[in-house]
């Protein structure tokens, strides 16, 4: 007796083993026998070139386990057939080019799902030094709840993003849920990818429309750094990826080349986002600028003109009135339009083509007299030069940064040692000009918006201020850091504080800063009840979407009545509609346009009984649109 299978059916390919699987695992004393047989008897034999052939006694078990097998469709086998067809299905629709890795939950990231971040102010580290400037911000926790935090008042906000994350270079640069990540972890690339990825996609959010980022990093994780940046924010948008030489010396290395440089990529977040041009510097070594007597810039430029637009030949055939002769004296040099000397010359190229000059002729022998033209003979001929002194004003940034000024080194470690009075508090600070050109290749605005959320050593608000005080701008820096290590309160925020105030012999910068902590409300099931969490909670996230922090007195001010003012606004928190009766005596004393946040268990609009002050009074409800952000973020 014997039982046939089909070869290229399903059980025809998993008979073995069901088999093994019956026989082998079962834990029935009756099942001995069984076990014996199969590993005495042959188990199956080729009867054709479709089907095999089961032999002799084992057929009646088989055909009862089968049996049961179909009956049984929860079984272990089953659901793991469903969930072997569930997995293929999901690779089928994702990406079959790009960057894929394990995904390990983070710590930070997990909390969001109990707890929802808010901001604490610390009024002890509070500076103001400039009443006419920008308030800058210094927040302080894990830049994932920070940045969360930001999505509500910041959203399509920011000019510019300015990152150093870890390098990821295996020597416990960086911890993940704790943990320092090193060289001999397995996952040490998905945890990192997993750390940038979540906050890039939230950072991205912060942009304007026009906005940019710039993302520094090495050799470890560039290549996955580049996929990840692309895939959030389209290829079309790289700017350029440029490479600063960051380490002249070289770093130590046993098989591998010495770096001397790290990378810094751009992109921008829409097809509007755009490098911009920096002034040329004539001293730069790729240009061929040379000094004039008067201590002046020019390059020495053929006077006849090349290009599309220089032939001397109009479409209707009319002759240039650049197309002249020249008269070069063959022995002194002198040139001239008006004395015909003994050499003659028209704006002729190598292919006998007529050009134009780029001078007219009623300044060429004025030009000669000063000393901006002279002809000089090559090959055989002579061609004709002129100081050409424009250009200086603007070029788009080279990807090659090797001044001596973007040295960690000199400019980073050194400069941090002095400005904070100690030696070594924090490994490998940026040079802060290689930030500052970083944002002037961004954007021109003066009043820019910028954000560092893996702050370190503040280079990036140091930056700043350094900007702001060479051009007379009023940008303003966010920053954000952890606190591991102090880092926070005796790196960052120091040197943030000795820029503004002046160290040893360097006068202070004038300027203006809020510390903030990060903080927490419980997630509750009802949503009144997270609403209610939320009074009393908001304050500090509504003067900086504001940029309001200047607390004003004002009559019957209470717990649920706050106002602040700023140079052109008048913030008003409401923690209960009760209170709207008060905006109205605050509108009698101010002339300032007002905004008022109004604690509202929906989203109510207070705007009908607020019509009277409709020209200048702009009305928010509160906390609905926060935990809607939040909703898109966390998950929740």
């Amino acid at each position: 007796m014997y039982l046939l299978w089909e070869k290229n059916s399903y059980l025809g390919g998993r008979l073995e083993l069901f088999v093994k699987t019956a026989l082998f695992v079962s834990q029935d004393p009756n099942m001995f026998f069984w076990r014996v047989y199969l590993l005495n008897t042959p188990f199956m034999s080729e009867n054709s070139q479709s089907t095999y052939q089961i032999q002799g006694q084992t057929v009646e078990h088989l055909k009862s386990f089968i049996e049961s097998m179909k009956a049984e469709k929860q079984s272990v086998f089953i659901r793991k057939i469903k969930d072997l067809e569930e997995e293929l299905k999901k690779l089928k629709k994702s990406k079959r080019y790009g960057l894929v890795w394990e995904d390990k939950p983070e710590d930070v990231v997990e909390r969001c799902k109990t707890e929802l971040p808010v901001l604490v102010g610390d009024e002890t580290k509070t500076i103001n030094e400039n009443p006419d400037g920008p308030t800058h911000i210094l927040i302080e926790g894990d830049n994932y709840h920070a940045l969360s935090v930001l999505a509500y008042t910041h959203k399509n906000s920011i000019d510019f993003i300015y990152i150093d994350p870890p390098y990821n270079t295996g020597s416990t640069d960086w911890k993940y849920n704790n943990a320092y990540v090193d060289a001999n972890d397995s996952f040490r690339h998905s945890k990192w990818l997993n750390m940038i990825e979540k906050r890039l996609r939230v950072a991205k959010e912060l942009l304007k429309k026009d906005g940019t980022i710039c993302v520094t990093i090495d050799d470890y994780e560039l290549p996955r750094l580049w996929l990840c940046i692309e895939e959030i924010f389209g290829e079309s948008n790289l700017l350029g990826v440029i490479s600063i030489r960051n380490n002249p010396k070289g770093r130590m290395t046993q098989r591998k080349f010495s770096l001397i440089h790290e990378y810094a990529i751009f992109f921008g977040k829409s097809e509007e986002s755009s490098i911009k041009k920096l002034p040329v510097n004539p001293e730069d070594k790729t240009h061929n600028y040379k000094q004039d007597t008067d201590g002046s810039w020019y390059l020495d430029v053929n006077l006849r003109k090349q290009g599309a637009d220089s032939t001397a030949t109009t479409k209707s055939g009319k002759i240039s009135d650049r197309y002249y002769p020249i008269y070069i004296d063959s022995k002194t040099g002198k040139v001239s339009t008006v004395e015909k000397l003994d050499i003659e010359i028209y704006p002729i190229d190598s292919k006998g083509e007529k050009r134009i000059w780029r001078r007219s002729n009623d300044v060429i022998d004025e030009m000669y007299k000063s000393g901006d033209i002279w002809a000089k003979k090559q090959k055989n001929e002579y061609q004709l030069y002129f100081k050409f002194r424009g250009g200086l004003d603007g070029e788009m940034p080279k990807t090659m940064w090797y001044d001596s000024e973007f040295s960690a080194s000199e400019h980073g470690t050194q400069l941090l040692d002095k400005i904070l009075g100690e030696r070594e508090l924090f490994q490998y600070p940026k040079s802060p000009f290689a930030v500052i050109k970083s944002i002037r290749s961004a954007t021109v605005n003066k009043n820019a918006v910028i954000l560092d959320f893996f702050a370190g050593s503040g280079t990036t608000g140091h930056a700043v201020l350094e900007l702001n005080k060479e051009d007379g701008g009023n940008r303003q820096f966010i920053l954000c850091t952890n606190n591991e290590n102090k880092i926070a309160e005796e790196v960052t925020y120091p040197r943030i504080r000795n820029v503004i105030q002046g160290y040893g012999d360097v006068p202070g910068i004038p300027a203006n800063l809020r510390y903030y902590r990060t903080d927490f409300i419980g997630m509750e099931k009802s949503i009144d009840d997270l609403r209610k969490k939320f009074m009393g909670r908001c304050t500090e996230m509504l003067q900086i979407r504001e940029s309001c922090f200047t607390p004003i007195q004002v009559e019957d001010e209470n717990e649920y009545f706050q106002v602040f003012e700023s140079k052109e606004t008048i913030l008003a928190v409401l923690y209960h509609p009760y209170e709207i009766a008060k905006l109205q005596k605050l509108a009698d004393t101010t002339a300032k346009s007002i905004v008022a946040y109004i604690f509202s268990m929906g989203m109510e609009i207070f705007q009908e009984e607020l019509s009277y002050l409709s020209n200048r009074l702009r009305i928010e409800t509160i906390p609905d649109e926060i935990l809607e952000t939040y909703k898109k973020i966390f998950g929740f």
